[in-house]
């Protein structure tokens, strides 16, 4: 039995539904990010889960226990879940070990419990030297730390996060998302991580879940939501995606306005139209004709950017659609040059829906 079970949670606001009959199943230990843009449901379901607001139908339970339903929820207090936010939320006032020990005061532990797991969570989150600073002195990244440490301190069951690096600038949310999976790893508290942000999301992971429109859109391992997109919402929200139209000739091959690309999983049946998701660097450029054209697609490059580690080029093919193709520096193809683009059949993908 999983740890914590999402079963048929649905929110609504009058006639506005935020979260639409959500199922989601997590195990003891995982780190299972809610992934989407704004106005998906994540965040909703992630106080429904802290206990901030109640489902209209469904349910949560913790450990096979009931936690909340439309008939009653347990209060938040009572959960054993810590919540990480946005702001940090610490207290300007306290130092950075009064900030990290006030959840141990408040279930009246001793002081020399107190001062151990406080110095234990210090010397593990590398924040041992700032113990006596107040947060205004320190940086973002020092901040978001502590944050960490208070709520790891605890012991909780669950530990949830509310888009924590979004304050940060670019380099530090970088080095934190590392961070939360490093102290993930040695205290492996089963963990909800909501974030809009692709990259924080397959570094943090074990298991990513794309929401979409108050919906589970795909659930699966970084590598799976990556590579293997069902959707192209999916294919296109994760980005790098070409996205190709066309009828499925048989089970594996598509005609894409001429061109026939064989793919590495299944259409429905022969005849549907179905829609093919290739990533941009998985293509490669040949100026001369193949031999065989299958997987190969003729165009003219209509731009070339150099972008230091690659090139990025848009390719017209000859049925008008356009294509994206990253490759390395090396043997730049000018713009208005016929090229041949092959897209390799294992890295073809079959949307089906």
């Amino acid at each position: 039995m999983s740890f914590l079970e999402l079963s048929g949670l649905s929110k609504r606001y009058g006639p506005l539904t935020v979260v639409n009959n959500v199922s989601l199943s997590v195990e003891r230990g995982h780190v299972v990010c809610l992934l989407g843009p704004s106005g998906c449901g994540k965040t909703t379901t992630l106080r429904m889960i802290a206990g901030f607001a109640d489902p209209n139908d469904g349910e949560i339970r913790v450990d096979g226990k009931v936690i909340s339903a439309p008939s009653g929820s347990l209060p938040p207090e009572r959960r054993n879940m810590s919540m990480i936010f946005q702001s940090y939320a610490l207290w300007p006032h306290m130092t950075v070990r009064e900030n990290v020990a006030y959840g141990l005061q408040l279930r009246k532990l001793d002081k020399r419990k107190i001062q151990e797991l406080v110095d234990n969570i210090l010397a593990t989150a590398k924040l041992s030297n700032l113990a006596e600073r107040y947060p205004g002195e320190l940086s973002g990244g020092q901040q978001q730390r502590v944050s960490l440490a208070r709520a790891l301190v605890v012991e909780p069951n669950i530990l949830l996060l509310d888009e924590p690096l979004s304050n940060l600038d670019s380099n530090l949310r970088e080095e934190m998302r590392f961070e939360i999976r490093r102290l993930h790893d040695q205290y492996r508290y089963t963990t909800i991580y909501v974030t809009h942000d692709q990259a924080e999301a397959m570094t943090t992971a074990d298991v990513v879940v794309i929401m979409n429109g108050g919906s589970v859109e795909q659930v699966g391992s970084p590598e799976d939501i990556y590579e293997r997109p069902i959707s192209e919402f999916v294919a296109r929200f994760m980005g790098g995606s070409n996205i190709l139209r066309g009828r499925a000739l048989d089970h594996r091959t598509v005609d894409c306005g001429g061109v026939k690309l064989v793919c590495a999983n299944e259409a429905p049946q022969k005849d549907d139209q179905v829609a093919v998701s290739i990533r941009q660097h998985t293509i490669t450029i040949a100026t001369q004709r193949p031999e065989e054209p299958t997987n190969w697609a003729e165009g003219v490059v209509v731009r070339n950017v150099y972008l230091g580690a690659n090139r990025d080029y848009v390719i017209e093919l000859a049925s008008g659609e356009r294509i994206r193709v990253v490759t390395s520096t090396s043997s730049p193809v000018e713009n208005g040059r016929t090229v041949w683009c092959h897209l390799p059949p294992e890295h073809c993908r079959i949307l089906t829906s």
